[in-house]
Protein backbone atom coordinates (compact mmCIF):
# COMPACT_ATOMS: atom_id res chain seq x y z
CA UNK A 1 0.00 0.00 0.00
CA UNK A 2 1.15 3.53 -0.81
CA UNK A 3 0.40 6.42 1.52
CA UNK A 4 0.84 9.08 -1.15
CA UNK A 5 -2.14 11.18 -2.22
CA UNK A 6 -2.88 11.72 -5.90
CA UNK A 7 -5.09 14.53 -7.16
CA UNK A 8 -6.48 13.90 -10.65
CA UNK A 9 -8.38 16.59 -12.54
CA UNK A 10 -10.79 15.57 -15.27
CA UNK A 11 -11.07 12.30 -13.37
CA UNK A 12 -14.48 11.34 -14.75
CA UNK A 13 -13.24 11.27 -18.35
CA UNK A 14 -11.76 8.25 -20.09
CA UNK A 15 -8.12 9.23 -19.51
CA UNK A 16 -8.75 10.37 -15.95
CA UNK A 17 -10.51 7.11 -15.13
CA UNK A 18 -7.62 5.11 -16.53
CA UNK A 19 -5.17 7.04 -14.35
CA UNK A 20 -7.37 6.65 -11.27
CA UNK A 21 -7.69 2.91 -11.87
CA UNK A 22 -3.92 2.58 -12.26
CA UNK A 23 -3.18 4.37 -8.98
CA UNK A 24 -6.04 2.57 -7.24
CA UNK A 25 -4.43 -0.78 -7.97
CA UNK A 26 -1.21 0.50 -6.41
CA UNK A 27 -3.05 1.58 -3.24
CA UNK A 28 -2.72 5.37 -3.48
CA UNK A 29 -5.17 7.77 -1.85
CA UNK A 30 -7.18 9.45 -4.60
CA UNK A 31 -8.61 12.96 -4.80
CA UNK A 32 -10.86 13.00 -7.85
CA UNK A 33 -11.88 16.33 -9.40
CA UNK A 34 -14.29 16.99 -12.24
CA UNK A 35 -17.39 19.00 -13.05
CA UNK A 36 -19.28 15.76 -13.71
CA UNK A 37 -20.58 14.69 -10.30
CA UNK A 38 -22.38 11.61 -11.61
CA UNK A 39 -19.27 10.46 -13.43
CA UNK A 40 -17.18 10.95 -10.30
CA UNK A 41 -19.63 8.95 -8.20
CA UNK A 42 -19.63 6.11 -10.72
CA UNK A 43 -15.83 6.08 -10.75
CA UNK A 44 -15.56 6.15 -6.97
CA UNK A 45 -17.88 3.14 -6.72
CA UNK A 46 -15.48 1.17 -8.91
CA UNK A 47 -12.42 1.92 -6.77
CA UNK A 48 -11.16 -0.03 -3.79
CA UNK A 49 -8.74 2.47 -2.20
CA UNK A 50 -9.48 5.56 -0.12
CA UNK A 51 -10.90 8.33 -2.31
CA UNK A 52 -12.84 11.56 -2.20
CA UNK A 53 -14.63 13.35 -5.01
CA UNK A 54 -14.92 17.10 -5.49
CA UNK A 55 -16.90 18.93 -8.16
CA UNK A 56 -14.65 21.78 -9.21
CA UNK A 57 -14.32 24.21 -12.09
CA UNK A 58 -10.54 24.28 -12.49
CA UNK A 59 -10.70 27.61 -14.30
CA UNK A 60 -11.96 29.28 -11.09
CA UNK A 61 -8.97 29.95 -8.80
CA UNK A 62 -11.15 30.32 -5.71
CA UNK A 63 -12.87 26.98 -6.30
CA UNK A 64 -9.49 25.35 -6.84
CA UNK A 65 -8.02 26.85 -3.67
CA UNK A 66 -10.97 25.76 -1.54
CA UNK A 67 -10.96 22.24 -3.02
CA UNK A 68 -7.26 21.74 -2.35
CA UNK A 69 -7.60 23.08 1.21
CA UNK A 70 -10.56 20.76 1.83
CA UNK A 71 -8.70 17.78 0.39
CA UNK A 72 -5.62 18.38 2.53
CA UNK A 73 -7.62 19.05 5.70
CA UNK A 74 -9.81 15.97 5.39
CA UNK A 75 -7.69 13.56 3.40
CA UNK A 76 -4.02 14.33 4.00
CA UNK A 77 -1.23 15.50 1.72
CA UNK A 78 -1.37 15.93 -2.03
CA UNK A 79 1.86 14.39 -3.26
CA UNK A 80 1.06 13.97 -6.94
CA UNK A 81 -0.96 16.27 -9.18
CA UNK A 82 -2.19 14.98 -12.52
CA UNK A 83 -3.37 18.02 -14.49
CA UNK A 84 -5.66 16.27 -16.93
CA UNK A 85 -8.85 18.35 -17.19
CA UNK A 86 -9.37 19.81 -20.62
CA UNK A 87 -11.71 20.39 -23.53
CA UNK A 88 -11.10 20.20 -27.25
CA UNK A 89 -12.09 22.17 -30.31
CA UNK A 90 -11.32 21.37 -33.92
CA UNK A 91 -12.06 24.88 -35.19
CA UNK A 92 -9.28 26.57 -37.11
CA UNK A 93 -8.44 30.27 -37.02
CA UNK A 94 -11.31 31.75 -39.03
CA UNK A 95 -14.05 29.73 -37.33
CA UNK A 96 -12.84 30.16 -33.73
CA UNK A 97 -14.95 32.65 -31.78
CA UNK A 98 -13.56 34.88 -29.05
CA UNK A 99 -15.68 33.01 -26.48
CA UNK A 100 -14.30 29.66 -27.61
CA UNK A 101 -10.75 30.99 -27.49
CA UNK A 102 -11.18 32.28 -23.93
CA UNK A 103 -12.96 29.13 -22.75
CA UNK A 104 -10.25 26.81 -24.08
CA UNK A 105 -7.47 28.85 -22.50
CA UNK A 106 -9.32 29.23 -19.20
CA UNK A 107 -9.78 25.50 -18.76
CA UNK A 108 -6.81 24.01 -20.60
CA UNK A 109 -4.16 26.46 -19.41
CA UNK A 110 -5.36 28.60 -16.51
CA UNK A 111 -6.78 25.54 -14.77
CA UNK A 112 -3.39 23.83 -14.88
CA UNK A 113 -1.68 26.84 -13.36
CA UNK A 114 -4.27 27.35 -10.62
CA UNK A 115 -4.04 23.67 -9.63
CA UNK A 116 -0.24 23.70 -9.55
CA UNK A 117 -0.19 26.96 -7.61
CA UNK A 118 -2.50 25.46 -4.98
CA UNK A 119 -0.54 22.23 -4.38
CA UNK A 120 3.05 23.52 -4.64
CA UNK A 121 3.31 24.89 -1.06
CA UNK A 122 2.49 21.50 0.45
CA UNK A 123 4.87 19.67 -1.86
CA UNK A 124 7.70 22.09 -1.12
CA UNK A 125 7.12 21.75 2.61
CA UNK A 126 7.31 17.98 2.32
CA UNK A 127 10.33 18.12 0.01
CA UNK A 128 8.74 15.75 -2.48
CA UNK A 129 6.16 16.12 -5.21
CA UNK A 130 5.17 15.25 -8.75
CA UNK A 131 3.25 17.53 -11.12
CA UNK A 132 2.26 15.86 -14.37
CA UNK A 133 0.69 18.04 -17.05
CA UNK A 134 -1.27 16.50 -19.90
CA UNK A 135 -0.25 18.26 -23.08
CA UNK A 136 -0.78 17.01 -26.63
CA UNK A 137 0.97 16.30 -29.90
CA UNK A 138 -0.85 19.42 -31.09
CA UNK A 139 1.48 21.45 -28.88
CA UNK A 140 4.37 20.43 -31.12
CA UNK A 141 2.95 20.21 -34.62
CA UNK A 142 0.06 22.68 -34.46
CA UNK A 143 -2.52 19.91 -34.63
CA UNK A 144 -3.57 17.62 -37.47
CA UNK A 145 -7.27 17.69 -36.65
CA UNK A 146 -7.16 19.83 -33.49
CA UNK A 147 -8.14 23.49 -33.72
CA UNK A 148 -6.04 26.56 -33.08
CA UNK A 149 -7.29 27.33 -29.55
CA UNK A 150 -6.66 23.78 -28.39
CA UNK A 151 -3.20 23.61 -29.98
CA UNK A 152 -2.25 26.99 -28.52
CA UNK A 153 -3.40 26.03 -25.04
CA UNK A 154 -1.37 22.84 -25.14
CA UNK A 155 1.72 24.67 -26.39
CA UNK A 156 1.40 27.02 -23.44
CA UNK A 157 1.17 24.01 -21.11
CA UNK A 158 4.60 22.92 -22.33
CA UNK A 159 6.01 26.34 -21.46
CA UNK A 160 4.28 26.23 -18.07
CA UNK A 161 5.87 22.83 -17.47
CA UNK A 162 9.35 24.10 -18.29
CA UNK A 163 8.96 27.18 -16.11
CA UNK A 164 7.66 25.28 -13.08
CA UNK A 165 10.30 22.57 -13.49
CA UNK A 166 13.09 25.12 -13.41
CA UNK A 167 11.59 26.91 -10.44
CA UNK A 168 11.04 23.77 -8.36
CA UNK A 169 13.97 21.55 -9.35
CA UNK A 170 15.87 22.15 -6.12
CA UNK A 171 12.86 21.50 -3.89
CA UNK A 172 12.28 17.80 -4.57
CA UNK A 173 9.29 18.56 -6.79
CA UNK A 174 9.46 17.45 -10.42
CA UNK A 175 7.25 18.83 -13.19
CA UNK A 176 6.80 16.94 -16.44
CA UNK A 177 4.33 16.71 -19.28
CA UNK A 178 2.93 14.04 -21.56
CA UNK A 179 2.09 14.80 -25.18
CA UNK A 180 -0.31 12.06 -26.30
CA UNK A 181 -1.84 11.80 -29.73
CA UNK A 182 -5.16 10.20 -30.53
CA UNK A 183 -6.02 8.36 -27.34
CA UNK A 184 -9.21 6.32 -27.65
CA UNK A 185 -11.59 8.83 -26.07
CA UNK A 186 -14.88 10.42 -27.13
CA UNK A 187 -12.79 13.36 -28.41
CA UNK A 188 -11.44 11.01 -31.07
CA UNK A 189 -14.12 8.38 -31.49
CA UNK A 190 -17.07 10.78 -31.60
CA UNK A 191 -15.76 14.18 -32.71
CA UNK A 192 -13.98 12.74 -35.77
CA UNK A 193 -15.85 11.07 -38.60
CA UNK A 194 -14.95 7.54 -39.65
CA UNK A 195 -13.26 8.97 -42.73
CA UNK A 196 -11.20 11.36 -40.59
CA UNK A 197 -10.19 8.57 -38.23
CA UNK A 198 -9.04 6.40 -41.10
CA UNK A 199 -6.95 9.25 -42.52
CA UNK A 200 -5.28 9.70 -39.14
CA UNK A 201 -4.64 5.97 -38.76
CA UNK A 202 -2.85 5.94 -42.11
CA UNK A 203 -0.39 8.51 -40.76
CA UNK A 204 0.35 6.73 -37.46
CA UNK A 205 3.26 4.31 -38.00
CA UNK A 206 1.98 1.78 -35.44
CA UNK A 207 -1.42 1.87 -37.24
CA UNK A 208 -3.63 2.20 -34.17
CA UNK A 209 -4.82 4.70 -31.59
CA UNK A 210 -3.36 4.95 -28.08
CA UNK A 211 -5.06 2.96 -25.33
CA UNK A 212 -6.06 4.95 -22.21
CA UNK A 213 -4.18 2.36 -20.14
CA UNK A 214 -0.97 3.16 -22.03
CA UNK A 215 -1.39 6.80 -21.15
CA UNK A 216 -1.97 5.92 -17.50
CA UNK A 217 1.20 3.82 -17.51
CA UNK A 218 3.29 6.85 -18.50
CA UNK A 219 1.63 8.93 -15.77
CA UNK A 220 2.47 6.31 -13.15
CA UNK A 221 6.07 6.14 -14.42
CA UNK A 222 6.55 9.88 -13.99
CA UNK A 223 4.98 9.71 -10.52
CA UNK A 224 7.37 7.03 -9.31
CA UNK A 225 10.14 7.68 -6.79
CA UNK A 226 12.69 6.47 -9.32
CA UNK A 227 11.64 9.16 -11.81
CA UNK A 228 12.97 11.91 -9.58
CA UNK A 229 15.86 12.70 -11.94
CA UNK A 230 13.42 13.56 -14.75
CA UNK A 231 12.00 17.08 -14.73
CA UNK A 232 11.06 19.58 -17.41
CA UNK A 233 10.42 16.79 -19.91
CA UNK A 234 7.53 16.42 -22.36
CA UNK A 235 7.14 12.72 -23.11
CA UNK A 236 5.76 11.90 -26.55
CA UNK A 237 3.07 9.23 -26.75
CA UNK A 238 2.11 9.21 -30.40
CA UNK A 239 2.91 5.86 -32.03
CA UNK A 240 5.74 7.32 -34.09
CA UNK A 241 3.59 10.05 -35.59
CA UNK A 242 6.07 12.75 -34.60
CA UNK A 243 9.73 12.67 -33.58
CA UNK A 244 11.76 15.41 -31.87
Amino acid sequence: MCEKGVLITGAAGVMGRAVATRFDRAGYRLILLDRDKKGLEELQNELSCKSIILCVDVSDPEEVKKAVEEAIENFGSIDILVNNAGIVSNNKSLTTTSLEWQTLLNINLNGFFFMAQAVIPGMKKKGWGRIINVSSLASKNGGLTAGIAYSTSKGAINSLTFSLAGELASTGVTVNGIAPAYVETPMIMEKLSEEERQRVLEKIPVHRFCKPEEFAHVVSFLADDLSGFITGEIIDLNGGLYFD
